[in-house]
């Protein structure tokens, strides 16, 4: 009978602490991953939120303060076969002349909702005090969704000008084209009177 010598290692349990061991280290991998991956969501939210707060504090500080100077009527949107005019008028309600003035539009794209921003001339530039020009934008009606008025601008370097909007001029109701229907006189019969007669009956459909 022989005796094994106790330094022999069993295969078996080799193999066992290997898989131990391998599974440890991916569940360490794991873990860092998805330690990662939360760290990176955590900044990306701080990030936005400094963006977005920093974006609010420059629109705030860029409001135009005291009394409006201008008032915008927003007329209702015309169709014009696949294209859309948007516009309206400006007054000068101040004091002052206003030149160089430019009406801010924000159009929503109707493919992914987002927002394009876009500046629109009045005519006349120059607008002295109770005077009024106009402004007008034609868009195709198959990539945006809806215009709404975002700011008006004035000045050799244009800054916003305080304003108060109202409704426009009313979208024209549409004609219809008159169709004149001329109805033939009906047949005769050889003796004058109308196919269904007492002489000539006939069924009335």
């Amino acid at each position: 009978m022989s005796l094994l010598d106790s330094s022999t290692s069993d295969p078996s349990a080799e193999s066992q602490s290997r898989s131990v061991v391998l599974l440890g280290v991916l569940a360490a991998l794991v873990v860092t991953g998805l330690f990662f991956v939360g760290y990176a969501v955590l900044r990306k939210q701080h990030q936005q939120k400094v963006i977005a707060a920093d974006q609010s504090q420059v629109s705030r500080s860029v409001e135009p303060k005291g009394p409006p100077k201008a008032q915008i009527l927003v007329d209702e949107a015309l169709i014009k076969g696949d294209q859309t005019v948007v516009g309206g008028t400006v007054k000068n309600i101040s004091n002052e002349s206003l030149d160089n003035l430019g009406v801010n539009l924000e159009l929503v794209r109707r493919q992914d909702g987002g927002i394009q921003k876009t500046v629109v001339q009045v005519e006349p530039a120059q607008l002295a005090p109770q005077q009024e020009g106009r402004y007008s934008l034609q868009l195709r009606s198959a990539d945006f969704i809806t215009v709404k008025l975002a700011g008006l601008k004035s000045g050799a370097n244009p800054s916003l000008v305080a304003f108060v909007a109202a409704p426009g001029q009313k979208r024209p109701f549409e004609k219809l084209e008159s169709k004149t229907i001329i109805v033939g006189r009906p047949a005769v019969g050889k003796k004058g009177g109308f196919l269904n007669s007492p002489d000539n009956p006939g069924r009335v459909p």
